[in-house]
């Protein structure tokens, strides 16, 4: 009996050490076309906020980090198909997510907003909007708060496969406004030259009801597959320390002027 007992314990033992991975090498994905969080510099390599962020934690786990551009439509499926391992592109925590794919902590939190020619009479309200063309990016949180809330009652969507495709279209006057993320328009958008004349109407989206949380999320995460468990707690562990010792800090004013972290 002693050995039998003996022998399971030494059984349960070897099947933790072995399902606990030590992740010493890591692919993540990002979209390369979310500025400033994300975009293709001249080297044609992925650079931005997201990045710093993830090679960031990469350093404190001491992990050889890979990069690997996905195309934002396809980010979940190709997470799920493993060909990468993890999803750092500005990703909003919703519950239409969670039941795919599981989640960090958050590293930034950011409100959607209405962006359009400054001194036009337009809000983020289905009545202020009828009768407009409002674009967004494709599968973004902005996407699922436009489709829910106003596409069918009067105000038209235009869907775009990147954010910048929008800016293009807000410019040249086929659409009205764009409703986007408030950090990725002042940040790629609103404080450049192409920006000027162009502002944020109305507030600042979080959700004012528990329905409408749902749909916008609850902050920034980096997501991973369900049964990474052990990936999710060293990219927790890593992105606490980071936030301890002012590596975040310093990564956030190489971008922003103000926190973008949120409570």
């Amino acid at each position: 009996m002693k050995k039998m007992l003996l022998l399971s314990a030494l059984l349960v033992l070897s099947t933790a050490s072995v399902s606990a991975k030590d992740w010493t090498d890591i692919r993540m994905a990002s979209e390369g076309a979310y500025p400033p969080f994300n975009e293709i510099g001249a080297n044609g390599a992925l650079k931005g906020f997201d990045i710093d962020i993830g090679n960031a934690l990469c350093a404190e786990m001491k992990a050889k980090c890979t990069w690997v551009k996905q195309e934002w439509d396809g980010m979940i499926p190709a997470l799920m198909a493993r060909k990468f391992d993890a999803i750092v592109a500005s990703m909003s925590i919703t519950e239409e997510r969670k039941a795919k794919v599981d989640f960090t902590n958050k590293y930034y939190a950011s409100p959607v907003v209405l962006i359009a020619k400054t001194g036009l009479p337009l809000r983020p309200e289905l009545a202020s909007l009828k009768g407009k063309k409002v674009a967004v990016q494709r599968g973004t949180v902005a996407d699922n708060f436009a489709t829910k809330y106003w596409d069918g009652k009067g105000v038209e969507i235009v869907r775009y496969g990147k954010q910048d495709e929008a800016y293009l279209d807000l410019k040249s006057g086929r659409v009205d406004a764009t409703f986007a993320d408030y950090w990725e328009a002042y940040g790629g958008f609103l404080t450049k030259p192409e920006g000027a004349g162009y502002g944020v109407l109305g507030e600042q989206l979080y959700g004012k009801n528990a329905e409408e949380r749902a749909v916008i999320g609850e902050g920034i995460g980096i997501a991973v597959r369900k049964k990474d468990q052990d990936l999710k707690a060293q990219l927790n562990k890593a992105l606490a320390a980071v936030r301890a010792n002012g590596k975040y800090e310093e990564i956030r004013k190489k971008y922003f002027t103000m926190d973008i972290y949120g409570d």
